[in-house]
């Protein structure tokens, strides 16, 4: 073997050795950072994963810790640049995290919760039906696209109200049937639509009682938008069903945990 071979591999077996030590200073950094996280010591656990990431760019699992300590610090509706900042370094995360693995639901989840925290409604949207496409079994993501059809429904309908000399709790249909058509255009569709997503979560967890929750205020808030009162009578009905349906399941949920301090043993 001559000189230059030599060197060659020389320096091929330095570059591993420093790779694996570069890898093993990560995972040390890593597990630092996750003990941190778990004591609430958001700010020390992102210097441990900004040295992981820098050791270990290409591992996925660096940034999505990095990006989930960034988005733990972040607080929804509080508008400094500081809390923005840290959302921004959050979706950056996630983003590469995404880059390196297109398929990871985690990433995924957490940037469809990010924007929906930020209330970028359609944005969440958008990534909610990925999570959906990730993952058609991912209750959260259907339940999600009904609380937003729900959510973006909620102030028109009140402007509409108030608009007609309505109290919230006056039965509707909405007074004026112009306004109430103009409405239905335009709300009607994404209504139906939440419903469904709804029908799907619960389809999925037939014990999501969140889920029942929404299901009764999208069908009694919609109701504003049907012809007639007896239309919106059944409709309230229907409602009132799974007002009842959500309560008695949180009360078999709640009945089904041990009690403290005794075992069934």
């Amino acid at each position: 073997m001559n000189r230059t071979l030599l060197a060659t591999v020389a320096i091929a077996a330095l570059a591993l050795a420093s790779t694996g030590c570069d890898k093993l200073k990560a995972r040390d950094n890593l597990n630092k950072g996750v003990q941190a996280f778990k004591g609430a010591k958001y700010q020390e656990a992102t210097n441990f994963f900004l040295k992981s990431v820098e050791l270990e760019p290409d591992n996925p699992n660096t940034h999505l810790y990095l990006a989930t300590a960034y988005m733990s610090q972040y607080i929804p509706g509080a508008e400094s640049d500081e809390n923005n900042q840290m959302a921004t370094n959050a979706e950056k995360g996630f983003r590469r995290v995404l880059e390196i693995d297109p398929q990871n639901e985690l990433a995924i989840a957490s940037i469809a919760s990010l924007k929906f925290n930020q209330k970028k409604f359609d944005e969440a949207v958008e990534w909610n039906k990925k999570l959906i496409a990730a993952n058609p079994q991912n209750k959260d993501a259907y339940y999600t696209l009904g609380v937003i059809a729900w959510t973006n429904w909620l102030q028109p309908n009140r402007e509409a109200r108030i608009k007609m000399n309505m109290k919230p709790e006056d039965p509707g249909p909405l007074k004026d049937k112009k306004i109430r058509e103009e409405l239905r255009d335009q709300y009607m569709a994404t209504l139906d639509e939440g419903i469904k997503n709804m029908a799907k979560a619960l389809e999925i967890d037939p014990e999501y009682d969140e889920a029942m929750a929404y299901m009764n205020l999208l069908i009694r808030y919609r109701a504003d938008l049907l012809d007639t009162p007896e239309e919106y009578q059944k409709a309230v009905a229907v409602a009132d069903e799974w007002v009842q349906k959500a309560l008695a399941t949180k009360k078999m949920k709640a009945e089904r945990q041990p009690v403290a301090g005794f075992t069934t043993e």
